[in-house]
């Protein structure tokens, strides 16, 4: 057991020895340095220390070992307290970087889902390579029907509001003053060659045309539409 040093216990040891000399001095014959009312006091706390040596020794190391015990208990708390803190920084941390990771990929998930979308509406409004018989003209209903198997089905409402407003589907629509020209009133008409040499007098080639650049512009017929609400051209 390692030796404790006690400053109370050292006091009670000191003057347990002082006691035990003055004893002596009397026993001899010598004179007390003290009067006799001191010695008597003396002697009466001789008589009362007595028993402390072995007694106040032993509840003086318990009361050192409770002590350190105690210092202990409290240097442990504080070592877990400072450790589950920073357990739950690095926890922190952690949970932060995940919430950050799940929001990108969230962001993502709806990038690649806008752009599937896109794709697919592109697809769907992509012109159909249909062909038909060549007349010398052509009625609305039958401008129409063409119209009907060359536009997606979920585009040709808009599709036909533009026509509607730009020709009222009569495919040898021209308009002087600006050099407009068809169903969906190419300027200038002459643009519509890209899709078909006889764009002047085959509906269906201006359809195709009409429809090309709609999507390429506006990515549908519906985006066409959109803007013309808007504006009142496209």
């Amino acid at each position: 057991m390692s030796r404790i040093s006690v400053r109370g216990f050292a006091v009670a040891s000191a003057t347990a020895v002082t006691t035990v000399g003055a004893v002596v001095g009397v026993a001899s014959g010598s004179t007390p340095a003290a009067d006799d009312n001191n010695f008597e006091a003396t002697a009466a706390d001789t008589t009362l220390l007595a028993d402390i040596p072995a007694g106040q020794q032993a509840q003086v190391q318990t009361a050192s070992l409770t002590q350190q015990a105690d210092a202990q208990a409290s240097a442990a708390d504080a070592a877990a307290k400072k450790s589950a803190e920073e357990t739950a920084r690095v926890q922190a941390a952690k949970d932060a970087k995940s919430k950050k990771q799940a929001a990108e990929d969230k962001l993502e998930r709806e990038r690649e889902a806008k752009k599937k979308e896109a794709q697919e509406r592109a697809s769907r409004s992509e012109v159909r390579s249909t062909s038909f018989a060549v007349q010398g003209s052509y009625t609305v209903a039958e401008v129409q029907a063409m119209a009907r198997q060359i536009v997606p089905a979920d585009q040709f409402q808009c599709f036909s509001n533009i026509v509607n407003h730009e020709s009222s589907w009569n495919y040898r629509a021209s308009n002087p003053g600006s050099g407009a020209y068809g169903l969906v009133q190419a300027l200038p008409g002459s643009k519509m060659a890209s899709a078909g040499a006889d764009w002047m007098t085959n509906p269906a080639t201006q359809i195709k045309w009409g429809l090309s650049y709609m999507n390429g512009r506006y990515q549908s017929p519906c985006g066409a539409w959109s803007f013309w609400q808007a504006n009142h051209w496209y």
